[in-house]
């Protein structure tokens, strides 16, 4: 009985596996797109889904990165059971919490399982229980989450020097 137990652990960490190696090219890509953390993105799929594309909260959350209806279609997500949307959404998520609670991975992995609503109720960490077990669950050890972001420099109309990380702000061409 002890050997098959030892097994099934085995599958089921190799079909874990499997997952992970399926969707990293995608968390690769999306994440250095967004200057985001790839293994951050990845301890918030297998905290949240473990990897199950189709996962399904009793709360309504959705897919790898387990979305809400609200926050999909914010981040411009249209079939949140699409891993690809589903996981540029999260990231989005991610990074405008890391921007707005300054890379404090606390407070941002709580903000993301427990709402901003409730980091801000709460001036920091919400006393539930569950978010007190997210973060704990969360395999991201770093204490501050840095993102990388992206500086453009060119010269306006007079010949002067201009830095700015909006890219909005760049002259048409």
């Amino acid at each position: 009985m002890l050997v098959f137990l030892a097994c099934s652990v085995c599958l089921l960490a190799s079909g874990q596996d499997e997952l992970k190696a399926r969707y990293d090219p995608i968390i690769q890509k999306l994440a250095a797109r967004h200057g985001v953390p790839a293994d951050l993105v990845h301890a918030v799929i297998k905290a949240e889904s473990n990897y199950d594309q189709f996962a399904v909260s009793p709360k309504g959350a959705l897919g790898l990165m387990q979305l809400m209806p609200e926050t999909a279609m914010k981040y411009g997500v249209l079939n949140v059971l699409d891993p690809e949307q589903n996981i540029e959404g999260g990231i989005k998520y991610l990074k405008d919490l890391i921007k707005q609670y300054k890379g404090d991975r606390n407070l941002v992995l709580s903000a993301y399982n427990a709402g901003q609503g409730a980091v801000e109720k709460h001036n920091g960490v919400p006393p539930y229980p569950e978010t007190r077990t997210y973060l704990k669950r969360v395999e991201y050890t770093n204490r501050y989450i840095k993102t990388k972001t992206i500086i453009y420099r060119f010269y306006d109309e007079n010949g002067r020097l201009c830095v700015t990380n909006n890219p909005y702000y760049l002259p048409r061409k």
